[in-house]
């Protein structure tokens, strides 16, 4: 993995850009977005140009009302302002093949529809801990990888790859295709975490608190699991879960 860590070195904080102009330019050079805001109702010549532009990567667009932009800078935004993310977001695709070149088996972890930043953070350390190779998150309806997320997570999210990605379940079909296993963390089914081989290529998915796992992940998993609870309170918070599904698959590999 260490390659990988390399190109996530860490910024000092999220930046902005903007400016119609400004944008572009970002967007052409290749900097790494976390999300564009954009007035609603916003028109111009170049505004074709932009919004050709940002269908070719895979970003968050937030259509708001100018006050919004007016309380996120005062400076002349014309409409538009690009939050630059404070890690470069890598690609699955690339990761996995690297993975099996070094003799490893993959544990990756998908986090659908988990938008606290600091779930975020406290996952991010728990996966660094237990030797993820990687985290993979959605374009649309995710945490921000902000400067909250990162003091979260003690720094680990400069030390794993956070790859984001446009549709979870055609992510997790790819997975599965390169030999990984499907797990998917839900109170939905009566087999136990304990269940599952983890010794073997595997992606762990785990849902939002209040929504849990999209229906498409849960029907194409090969797995689902449920951590076994006790006494009158029903639930986890999400990244104490990943933390009891984690260690399950660490000590399965390390007894194995």
């Amino acid at each position: 993995m260490e390659n990988f860590r390399r190109s996530s070195r860490p910024k000092e904080n999220n930046e902005f850009v903007f400016g119609i102009r400004a944008v572009i330019e970002a967007i052409k050079a290749g900097k790494d977005i976390e999300s564009i805001y954009i007035q609603r109702g916003l028109t111009g010549d170049i505004i074709p140009e932009l919004k050709g532009l940002i269908k070719t990567i895979d970003v968050p667009v937030h259509n708001v009302p100018v006050e919004k932009l007016n309380r996120m800078t005062l400076k002349n935004h014309q409409g538009v302002i690009a939050v630059i993310s404070a890690i470069t977001f890598q690609k699955i695709e690339d990761i996995i093949p690297a993975i099996y070149e070094k003799g490893e088996t993959p544990l990756v972890l998908i986090l659908d529809g988990i938008t606290d930043v600091r779930n975020m953070g406290a996952i991010a350390r728990t996966a660094a801990c237990t030797g993820v190779h990687a985290i993979i998150v959605p374009t649309k309806n995710s945490a921000q990888i902000n400067a909250d997320a990162i003091k979260t997570s003690a720094g680990a999210l400069f030390t794993i790859p956070v790859c984001r990605h446009e549709n979870l379940h055609k992510t997790a079909l790819f997975l599965q295709e390169c030999g990984l296993q499907i797990v998917a963390c839900t109170e939905k089914t009566s087999d136990l975490i304990y269940a599952p081989d983890y010794t073997v290529p595997t992606a762990i998915v785990m849902g939002a608190e209040d929504e849990g796992i999209s229906n498409e992940i849960m029907r194409m998993a090969n797995h689902l699991a449920k951590i076994p609870m006790f006494g009158e309170i029903g639930s986890l918070n999400v990244s104490v879960s990943t933390g009891v599904i984690l260690y399950e698959a660490i000590r399965q590999r390390t007894n194995g």
